[in-house]
This record gives structure tokens, sequence and C-alpha cells, in this order.
């Protein structure tokens, strides 16, 4: 029986954790010694959140720096990992009927590099992006994530990046680290409960969910890559957090392994 690949999503948090040795990038640099290496890995970030649906066809795919107002060392990051046209079109392929564009104007995004530079700092692993069609609801990404499912089998890491609580409006930047908010605890906990119990169906209808959902998911844009990794479990399927806590009293860390 094919050992199927971890499915992982990760809570990116601040660009500046690309830069930071931390809690955080401790772990996901653990992540990385402790998962068996890919061949591959399709990412799902919160940063191309698009109309349309497309995937990253480039062989070298550019290093994106989406964000404003950060050190200029930021900005002189390269994460120069391969793409994987071959991935492209096979994702291509298991999303069909649904139109997806063989995409080369994007790259890797901040919300997948700032991650992954950690991960894997050798940037060996090549990578291409699936975008986030901002006119669907929850539902339909849900779905078409579990088309996805099948790249386990081939190898492939699908990784979403984005934040179960995202909340900037209420984010503590440059102060000192406050607790964190008790309705981001609570939706955190709610959240974790559900997924140990494999019941999705609350999570892809998080708009019913009360305040606490909506306080934490203002905008869909971060939560959605967590349902593409839920999509993909199977029965069997182990489910652990590697990586916890809550930044600046809005922003969870949480990580969701699968498998």
């Amino acid at each position: 029986m094919t050992r199927l690949t971890p499915t992982i999503f990760f809570g990116h948090g601040n660009p500046l954790n690309a830069l930071a040795h931390n809690v955080y990038t401790d772990a996901w640099r653990l992540i990385g010694q402790r998962v068996p290496k890919p061949k591959a890995i399709l990412c799902i970030s919160a940063h191309w959140y698009v109309p349309g649906t497309g995937v990253t066809i480039d062989i070298a795919p550019r290093t994106i720096h989406d964000f404003g107002g950060f050190p200029p060392e930021l900005y002189e990051v390269q994460y120069p990992a391969p793409g994987e046209p071959g991935l492209a079109r096979r994702a291509q392929q298991l999303l069909a009927p649904l139109e997806v564009t063989l995409d080369s104007s994007w790259g890797l995004d901040h919300g997948t590099w700032s991650v992954l530079r950690h991960v894997y700092p050798a940037a060996d692993v090549p990578i291409i992006q699936l975008s986030l069609d901002e006119t669907k609801p929850a539902a339909f990404h849900f779905e078409i994530a579990r088309r996805l499912a099948p790249l386990r089998e081939e190898g492939v890491l699908i990784a979403g990046s984005g934040n179960l609580v995202h909340n900037l409006h209420t984010y503590a930047w440059g102060r000192h680290q406050p607790e964190p908010y008790d309705w981001a605890v609570r939706f955190e906990e709610m959240a974790r409960e559900m997924i140990l119990a494999g019941e999705f169906a609350p999570l892809i209808d998080y708009d019913k969910l009360g305040r606490e959902a909506a306080l934490s998911i203002p905008t869909p844009d971060h939560y959605l890559p967590l349902l593409y990794v839920l999509a993909t479990a199977q029965r069997d399927d182990s489910v652990s957090f590697p990586v916890t806590g809550i930044d600046g009293g809005s922003i969870s860390m949480l990580a969701v392994q699968i498998g």
C-alpha cells in the first residue's frame, strides 16, 4: 500500500517570520526534518486570491515581495525553489472540468516562501502555487480540493498557508506581546475539536459559527487554505498540530498536519 504524503496547513503570520528565529520558525524547521521529503509541493496561499483558478507554470518562479512597510532586508530575500510544470498540468487535469489557467505571471508569494524557507532552507523542492478563486464560496474550495487528494499518493505535499484566526484590525503591531483575545482562543479551540473529530462541515459553513468566527475570519482569504488541507484527509489519517500559539493577540499560528 502506498504511503500517503502528509498534507499541512501553516499559519504563516507576520512576513518578518521569514527572517526570524522564534518558536514558530523553529517548529517549521522541525517539520522539514520529520516529514519525508516530498517530490514537489502544491501550495495554496492566502495571498494569491483572485477571480478564477490558476496554477503557476514557470520553471523558475520569482520570489514575490507582496507587502509594504517592512525593513529593507525582507525585500532582499530570495527563495529560488524550482517550479514543476508537470505538476501544474497534473493539477489542471485533476481539477477538470473546472477551467484552470496555466499562469506565468505569478510566482511564490510570501505566504509560501516565508514559511518554506524555514521548512526547506535549501530551496531544493519544486513548488507550484494554486490560486484561490475569490468569487467562490467555501464549499466550492473544499470540493475542488478533494480532487487533489490523489497527489498525496504521488509524493506531493499539499500545503495551505494562511491563518485560522486572522484579524489585523486588532493585531498588536509593534507592541509588547499581548494576551490572546478570548474570542480568538475560543474559535481556535472550537476548530481544533472539529478537526480532531473529522467534523469538517461546520468549518465549511464557518459563517454560521457565531461571533467568534466572525471576528476570527473577517475575510476568507487566510482561512480557505485550511479547507484545502482538510479536504484531502483520508479515513485512517492521523491529525496533529505541530505549531501552536496566537501572535499579536489575534493571529493564530496553528499548523495542522494530516497524516
